[in-house]
């Protein structure tokens, strides 16, 4: 409530128009009915863990607001502002949870960890005289050294590395762009197949409709040929 050096104090005696005393967890104030409603609802949000910025903000809007005789009879919710609740006190949940329904519950306590010199004794270390135990611990160390050392020269190794040249891209560009034009020219070749195959059907039914007109033609030709010869006939029997 009381802010650096008393401002946000001085900042809620201003807006409520009232006089604030703190004292300890105790907070005394006169003023006026409505400045003192506001002011118990601010200081209540405090206690609650709700910083009085908020409230601030809101009271300064709402004195401007209350300036404009226009929005006298309207709602000022669209104005004022609307801050997400943060709820604190939620329990922390643990990043790996582990499922107890899984494991067997036994009334026998968990082994006993095995000691230094119980695992020198199981690999014999614990037998050994000073200078043999010195001498294992060396090699151990120039073992370790030596991987250590092999790790760091792979590192500077690919530092060395020389990093794909422009001209390789180009190549790959190059060889995609003739894949894609040869994929274009397959379907053209097809239309040119298909066209010409419609060309060659078209020419060979061109002849066989000329044949058709000269039948027609003939069988034309010897109808009247058919008529003199009945009219002869016809002629003959009158006689």
């Amino acid at each position: 409530i009381l802010g650096p050096n008393g401002s946000t104090l001085k900042a809620l005696e201003l807006l409520t128009e009232c006089y604030i005393l703190v004292q300890g967890n105790t907070v005394s104030a006169m003023g006026p009915y409505k400045g003192l409603k506001e002011l118990r609802r601010i200081i209540e949000d405090c206690m609650s863990n709700i910083h009085p910025i908020y409230h601030i903000k809101e009271l300064m809007i709402k004195r401007e607001l209350a300036k404009d005789p226009e929005l006298a009879g309207e709602s000022w919710d669209r104005f004022l502002p609307h801050f997400k609740k943060r709820n604190l006190s939620k329990r922390r949940v643990p990043l790996k949870v582990t499922d107890k329904s899984k494991k067997i519950r036994t009334p026998f306590p968990p082994p006993q960890e095995k000691s230094k010199v119980d695992l020198q004794i199981e690999s014999g270390e614990y037998f050994l005289n000073k200078s043999a135990k010195e001498r294992a611990v060396q090699e151990d160390r120039l073992e370790r050294q030596k991987e250590k050392k092999i790790e760091k020269l792979a590192k500077r190794e690919k530092e060395f590395e020389a990093p794909e040249e422009d001209g390789e891209k180009k190549e790959k560009k190059r060889k995609r762009r003739a894949e894609g034009e040869e994929e274009e020219e397959k379907p053209k070749e097809k239309k040119k197949k298909k066209a010409k195959a419609a060309e060659g059907e078209e020419e060979e039914e061109k002849p066989k409709k000329k044949k058709k007109s000269k039948v027609e033609g003939e069988g034309e030709s010897e109808k009247p040929k058919e008529k003199k010869k009945k009219r002869k006939s016809v002629a003959a029997d009158e006689e």
